[in-house]
């Protein structure tokens, strides 16, 4: 008998303990002026420019010092330039997957 009631009790008590967090939890909005909203957006497109610039430049660096292992001064260029190439392809994907 005495089992059967804790049971129960430990039972409810986790049953209602797993309800109040969503219930607690409030989300407050915070409106922007449209001068906020305007420097916020040239903010994100600023950032997306610089994401872009920062694969590409990245998988340029990284093919011509590969490029320059392999092949010296002539291999560093167009290890540059595939290199450039590839980071572009790859920030053309994240862009599609949502990742700016």
């Amino acid at each position: 008998m005495k089992k059967r009631l804790l049971t129960a009790v430990l039972s409810t008590g986790l049953l209602f303990s797993t309800a109040v967090p969503g219930a607690a939890a409030t989300y407050y909005r915070h409106r922007l002026t449209r001068a906020q909203q305007a420097r916020r957006a040239r903010y994100i497109r600023h950032r997306r420019h610089m994401k872009t610039a920062k694969r590409v430049g990245i998988g340029a660096v990284g093919g011509a010092a590969i490029g320059a292992l392999a092949g010296g001064g002539k291999g560093a260029g167009i290890g540059a330039i595939a290199g450039a190439g590839a980071g572009a392809l790859y920030d053309n994907h994240e862009k599609h997957r949502g990742r700016n």
